[in-house]
């Protein structure tokens, strides 16, 4: 299962999220749900930088099947905050579809920014 957290702040605007884990809805390399949550992903981080601009850390754990991204630039732009926005929708809809056992999302209050 992926596990996906998304953090905001007091303010209820998203600040990051870290992705855990595979979907193990299909073999490697036919895993739609995978590649789904990783193209989401993907775009999102790369949406952030080339259209929003905002600061930001970003790390690939090796071997761990996880990567973390959190927003640095306060406040956040209108842009990254609907990028944000845009990401939950898209994984939101993947879990409805597919279900809990292949991808769980959940939304917790960052407490460090």
């Amino acid at each position: 299962m992926i596990h996906v957290t998304v953090y905001d702040n007091e303010d209820g605007q998203y600040m990051g999220f870290v992705f855990q884990g595979h979907a193990g809805f299909g073999e490697a390399g036919q895993d739609i749900v995978c590649a789904g949550v990783s193209a989401l992903l993907i775009n999102a981080v790369n949406s952030v930088e080339s259209l929003a601009g905002d600061a930001f850390r970003y790390k690939e754990h090796e071997g761990e099947d996880e990567v973390t991204f959190f927003l640095t630039s306060h406040p956040v732009s209108e842009k990254a905050e609907l990028l944000l926005k845009s990401l939950v929708l898209g994984l939101q809809g993947i879990e409805h579809d597919y279900g809990k056992q292949y991808l769980k999302l959940e939304i917790k209050r960052k407490q460090e920014v």
